[in-house]
């Protein structure tokens, strides 16, 4: 059985210094598209352009990201395309936890319609402030971002119909807590449709440890056999697990190339260990 207390709050993992690493990593990120710098990396590396990085390349197609600002596709840091993955319909009320500059929530209010609604929930003042910037510039008005940590949304219960996130909650230190907020926004029936970083085997122990590893998408990720069953417990019914990419040795060192470790040592050990996924779940009916 795997390790589930390196994720949760009974971890020797400080969830506070976690949280700090990742807002600070990702509020340089949306200061580098401020100015119009690209921050597609993952990693603490920043490749600095989205064909060297091998989670954030080609998520998005053309037509997608054609009619958004540009600084809306600079500063995606995700993992896969949830908005495409979804099926979200119009109407719905859609919550996306980890935000970012906002590109899966103005993705995500296109696809709801004028009648439905997409928030966006981000504890970084910095991708706060760009978000919003690029609601505007897209004139995108069925939208509201929320400053606020994954761990507590600040939402009344049964509040939105799909809750969606791209490569976010690997970043909690305290992902029981994530996924049962999750439910507990949920209206019943509601979907649960994240893309996300998923294990599948024992990371090397100085990459689980690395904060630098953590704000880049890969030591937090749970075992998809620790992700289903967190759902499970959270209430969650008709679980699923799709891999949409899977890493090998020579990704393993582009996203761990400036995290202070010996990527030589680690990275055969990484080879088809961590993969993007889809993962889905419903809320069941009442």
């Amino acid at each position: 059985m795997s390790d589930v207390s390196t994720i949760t709050p009974e971890s020797t993992t400080d969830p506070e210094a976690v949280r700090a690493t990742v807002r600070e990593h990702y509020g340089a990120a949306a200061r580098r598209v401020k100015q119009k710098e690209e921050a597609a990396c993952c990693g603490p590396s920043c490749c600095g352009t989205a064909e060297r990085d091998p989670i954030t390349v080609d998520l998005y197609d053309q037509a997608e990201t054609s009619s958004l600002p540009a600084e809306a596709v600079l500063a995606s840091l995700g993992c896969g395309n949830p908005t495409a993955l979804a099926s979200l319909a119009p109407g719905e009320t859609v919550l996306d936890l980890g935000s970012g500059g906002g590109i899966d929530v103005l993705l995500s209010a296109r696809r709801v319609g004028p009648e439905g609604k997409a928030y966006g929930l981000d504890m970084t003042d910095d991708m706060l402030a760009l978000a919003r910037e690029n609601q505007r510039k897209a004139g995108v008005a069925n939208v509201e971002f929320l400053k606020g940590e994954i761990e507590a949304i600040p939402l009344p219960d049964a509040a939105v119909d799909v809750i969606i996130s791209n490569c976010v909650i690997n970043l909690s230190a305290d992902k029981r807590k994530v996924l049962g907020e999750a439910f507990r926004v949920l209206r019943p029936g509601g979907r649960f449709a994240v893309s996300d970083i998923v294990l599948r085997g024992a990371l090397p122990e100085p990459v689980r440890k690395s904060f630098e590893a953590w704000s880049g998408c890969v030591a937090g990720a749970l075992s998809e056999t620790d992700y289903r069953r967190l759902l499970a417990e959270a209430g969650f019914v008709d679980i699923g697990v799709e891999p949409t990419r899977i890493y090998n040795a020579e990704d393993a060192r582009s996203f761990l190339g400036s995290s202070g470790l010996d990527v030589e040592a680690f990275a055969g050990e990484l080879d088809g260990k961590a993969m993007s996924a889809f993962v889905r779940a419903r809320k069941p009916a009442a």
